[in-house]
């Protein structure tokens, strides 16, 4: 036996890569898997969006495969099963994968793990492929994670990142083995209309148009909702059609505060993966309790319908929604906004917003989106558990021309900043003008709705 299997999950690259690159230094084959995991789909964790972005980064990773004399064998079903399958018949005596946090995840490899053994083969794990920094390998004193993110900012941040291996120049794959044809777009329904393409070419494409011309502005511009002057990184960096131990490194040799601030952010991937691996209920149960009385019934059903359609009356939060529906994703700021109105002003369960997001973003990650919108809720790692954002202050400072609103709420295109963020005070024939709808619940009376649910002064 001189072959290994490369098992590919959301680390779809070439470049620094390590399991693959363990491969090619220990066997003089290797055979590049992925397997379309039944269970995920059964799940819900396959919706249109996301399959239409991995079916682009498969294509992608098979076209730079086939480049170096490979290719991508794809299969379908349970991976436990699909794996030892491909093992046997190509002849395989290890398996490489990268680490990952979830529940499922550590499932999946120990039941990998004993699978593998039982038929005198090995599975190598390894750390840093979708993280910068292990999962555990930072602790503070007495605890088995961090669970306040800036002293965890300040270890991370004084770590130096293993060096970045290149792409391989050739990657021989056995012959005779089958593989199932790659997915395309073409057969989905249901995805964004404006959706970003997937794959590593778009992604260093990305990183170096990025770090050419916008990080530079990031530290003041990250937030101006209209600007749009994120990276949008974000679903590659979900993906793994790109390193985030070369986008840390690369930004850091960019330098400069917008770098830094770069960098901040790229930190909070690694601290909730710590989180939730420390944690692996925290992706349903609440980190935090706090007593919530979330409301139900018809009437938050309806308001969070509302709220999922973006005609909430608060023309940033509907901006916000009808970006998430018609891009498959949407500015970091405008999450914050429409999670803190679900869960502070709605006063409904995060776990309701998570699960919308989850089926609509195409970075959709439950360690980032649970732990993020539990950070909102006030049940995560926030040490203002009580703060609530204010969507008319938020629209006024982050988009105060209105350009975000106009861009997304086009029946409010008529109307100037900053009367366009409280439109239900305009006279009554003026609000005629506009067909857009009143808002779902006061400011006020959502306060205290929050208030009462979670009984705090």
């Amino acid at each position: 036996m001189n072959v290994a299997v490369v098992l590919y999950t959301s680390d779809l690259r070439l470049h620094d890569h390590p399991p693959l690159g363990a491969a090619l230094a220990s066997r003089e084959r290797v055979v590049p898997l992925f397997v379309r995991d039944r269970a995920v789909a059964a799940a819900g964790f396959a919706p249109p969006n996301r399959q239409a972005f991995l079916a682009d980064c498969l294509a992608d990773l098979d076209e730079g495969l086939r480049a170096r004399g490979g290719r991508l064998v794809v299969r379908s079903g349970d991976v436990v099963a699909e794996v030892c399958a491909l093992a046997r018949e190509a002849d395989a005596d290890e398996v490489h994968m990268a680490a990952d946090v979830s529940a499922y995840a550590h499932s999946r490899e120990e039941r990998l793990r004993a699978a593998l053994e039982a038929e005198g083969r090995r599975l190598h794990v390894h750390d840093t492929v979708v993280t910068v920094v292990a999962p555990g390998a930072l602790l503070p004193a007495g605890s088995d994670h961090f669970a306040v993110f800036t002293p965890f900012f300040r270890r991370w941040a004084d770590l130096h990142p293993r060096d970045v291996a290149p792409a391989p120049r050739a990657v021989p794959v056995p012959d005779g083995i089958g593989s199932e044809p790659l997915p395309g777009r073409g057969s989905l329904s249901g995805v964004s209309p404006a959706l970003a393409r997937g794959g590593e070419r778009e992604a260093r494409a990305l990183l170096a148009n990025w770090l050419r011309s916008g990080i530079t502005r990031y530290e003041d511009t990250h937030d101006d909702l209209a600007g749009d002057a994120t990276s949008r990184l974000s679903p590659h960096l979900h993906f793994g059609t790109l390193s985030p131990t070369e986008a840390v490194l690369r930004a850091r040799a960019a330098g400069g505060p917008g770098a830094e601030a770069f960098v901040r952010q790229l930190c909070w991937r690694d601290f909730h993966r710590q989180v939730l691996a420390a944690r692996p209920q925290a992706a349903a149960r609440d980190y935090r309790d706090r007593q919530d009385h979330w409301r139900t019934g018809a009437d938050a059903e309806e308001e969070t319908q509302a709220w999922k359609e973006g005609r909430t009356g608060y023309p940033v939060v509907d901006a916000a929604m009808r970006q998430l529906r018609h891009e498959g994703w949407m500015h970091n700021r405008g999450r914050l906004l429409a999670a803190s109105f679900l869960t502070k002003t709605l006063y409904v369960d995060w776990r309701t917003g998570a699960r919308h997001f989850l089926d609509l973003l195409v970075d959709g990650d439950v360690a980032n989106n649970q732990l993020n919108w539990q950070w909102v809720a006030g049940t995560g790692t926030d040490t203002r558990p009580n703060r609530v954002l204010n969507p008319v202050r938020q629209g006024l400072r982050y988009d105060p021309e209105g350009r975000y609103v106009h861009r997304w709420v086009p029946e409010l295109a008529g109307l100037a900043a900053p009367r366009v963020h409280e439109p239900w005070r305009l006279p009554a024939a003026e609000r005629a003008r506009y067909d857009y709808p009143d808002p779902v619940v006061e400011l006020s009376e959502g306060l205290d709705r929050f208030r009462r649910g979670r009984g705090s002064a």
